[in-house]
């Protein structure tokens, strides 16, 4: 029996394996002319996904986002819209509900419109914030509880790196997985130098590994990882991110932990980070599972702690090391050090780099510096040669100041880097590449000793370090530590304040300024928790500076 011909029958190639009928098509056939649309969409979006490659950025979010997306294959995508300002008050529901119902009065009919500027908050969008001397300069991005998968990331990976301003990028409840995470770290390795904070909240993760964005290659200053229910296993991995024997981040300034499922095990682990971690001034452990003996484990790091078996064997290589440096200095570094220095004051490098560079060079006459800060030193000068004669001076008037805030020690570096951004608005990318190089040789030839070759006590036979003094902030509000926990802090923090006394015109702050242990499983008027604000409270550069208006404000 013959079955009625589809009228209008669709002009594409047959799928793989079917007839090619001339004048009718079965059912079987209907139903495949149906699929057909859906089978025939992979090859099509195969050829635009060609498109997106060949498209050439031009820096302008809206403008590249919404092409690329077109030539992804999205019909429907989120708009670029500019994120309302802090003192721009959103209206309330009633303002809302009473201009709706003018809306309505006016127009006399409840119309699509009408609901879609009502519902128009809850559409998806990319929030971004815009530098306030260009307009189209985007500085921070924000993402919020709409699905970010890989074919959106390809697609950021696309138009994200193009940004030459960016700094910030928010996301919350975006979906993430450990796969997109990893295609995620990829792409910021991509995005500009100037690019420093990143918050990745309520994104929980299977494997947990959020530990990848705090890689040694990472140029991620300030993390925040809120909302993620990371736990012991978690934390762990986090603990590793942070120092271990032989690796250790030195760009991370802030971590904020809050609102995870931290115990008394992932404290422990996040202490050990911190015994080796001299960059980290910001951490955050508040609304965790945190008792006395995970409390007892960070307040240990913040005293002089005994060394491990195995650090003190990595102290005594290094102090080998380091020996053999100092006897063995190289007459040649020397002797090309000096030309370099002779050839920069030829070219005109500032004075003060100069100087900096001649207290770098005599000291290896002295068998005090060790063979590879001579070699680094010599490149720092061979960079600023390279870069000092196509600058202007108001480019470098920057640099020397960071050259001099990345002397006093690591606690200053942050401050180098978040003038980066804001010091490069005048220079190409190309000057602006190789003042950021320069600037990090600076730093890398100025960076601070090893921990474990910090000056130590023995006593009985064991080795002690003085504790790590680097951390100013640290937040354990809302967990579940009794007076058993406060007692170990009372010691760390009566240590450093004995620590800091005779130091008065130190160049920087030695050990924690603010603490915050409440809402915890004590009575907040306890002697121990007093005495702890009391002896925290001269060190709050913030409560000692309100003080301070108070007393002139009003003199006894």
């Amino acid at each position: 029996s013959s079955e009625p011909s589809a009228p209008g029958a669709s002009p594409r190639a047959p799928r793989p394996g079917a007839q090619k009928l001339s004048g009718s098509v079965t059912k079987k056939g209907d139903r495949g002319a149906k699929d057909k649309p859906a089978t025939a969409l992979p090859p099509l979006g195969e050829d635009e996904l060609r498109n997106p490659e060949e498209y050439q950025c031009c820096g302008v979010l809206e403008t590249d986002f919404a092409e690329l997306c077109t030539r992804s294959g999205y019909t429907d995508f989120p708009k670029v819209v500019t994120r309302p300002r802090p003192h721009q008050t959103t209206p309330s529901t009633s303002t809302t509900e009473k201009s709706s119902q003018e809306e309505r009065r006016l127009s006399g009919s409840n119309s699509i419109n009408g609901l879609d500027s009502k519902y128009a908050f809850f559409r998806p969008t990319i929030q971004v914030e815009l530098e306030q001397d260009d307009n189209k300069l985007v500085k921070e991005i924000h993402i919020r509880g709409w699905k970010v998968d890989d074919r959106m990331l390809t697609v950021f990976s696309k138009c994200l790196p193009s940004l030459s301003q960016l700094q910030a990028i928010n996301l919350w409840k975006v979906g993430l997985t450990d796969k997109t995470l990893a295609t995620f770290v990829a792409l910021l390795s991509q995005c500009s130098s100037t690019l420093r904070k990143l918050s990745l909240e309520g994104n929980p993760l299977r494997e947990q590994s959020y530990h990848k964005l705090m890689g040694l290659d990472s140029t991620i200053t300030h993390l925040s990882l809120r909302n993620n229910d990371i736990d012991d296993r978690g934390a762990q991995l986090l603990g590793q991110a942070l120092s271990t024997l032989h690796s250790c981040n030195r760009n991370l300034v802030s971590l904020n932990l809050a609102f995870n499922h931290i115990g008394d095990k992932g404290a422990g682990f996040i202490a050990d980070g911190l015994r080796l971690n001299r960059s980290l001034l910001w951490l955050s452990l508040a609304h965790n599972c945190i008792r006395d003996e995970g409390a007892l484990r960070l307040a240990e790091v913040l005293r002089p702690f005994e060394l491990k078996p195995a650090e003190v064997v990595e102290r005594r290589r290094l102090l080998l090391e380091k020996g053999t440096q100092e006897r063995s200095p190289s007459s040649s570094r020397h002797g090309d050090s000096k030309m370099d220095r002779e050839k920069s004051q030829l070219v005109g490098i500032s004075s003060s780099l100069a100087v900096d560079k001649q207290e770098k060079v005599q000291p290896t006459k002295t068998p005090k510096s060790p063979g590879k800060k001579k070699e680094k030193s010599a490149e720092v000068v061979k960079k600023e040669e390279k870069s000092g004669s196509s600058q202007s001076p108001i480019q470098g008037t920057p640099k020397k100041e960071d050259i001099a805030k990345s002397s006093k020690g690591k606690v200053n570096i942050p401050e180098q880097k978040i003038n980066k951004g804001k010091g490069t608005k005048t220079g190409s990318k190309e000057k602006r590449s190789t003042l950021l190089e320069s600037e990090q040789l600076v730093v890398e030839a100025m960076e601070t000793v090893n921990p474990l070759l910090e000056p130590v006590e023995h006593r009985d036979g064991k080795v002690f370090m003085p504790g790590n003094k680097v951390l100013l902030y640290l937040n354990l509000l809302r967990n579940e530590i009794t007076e058993v926990g406060l007692e170990g802090f009372l010691t760390a923090v009566q240590f450093q304040v004995q620590l800091s006394k005779p130091k008065t015109s130190s160049k920087g702050p030695s050990g924690l300024l603010w603490l915050s242990l409440a809402k915890n499983c004590f009575d907040p008027q306890c002697p121990t928790h007093t005495m702890i604000q009391e002896l925290m409270l001269p060190r709050d550069p913030v409560k000692s500076k309100l003080r301070e208006e108070e007393a002139a404000a009003f003199p006894t």
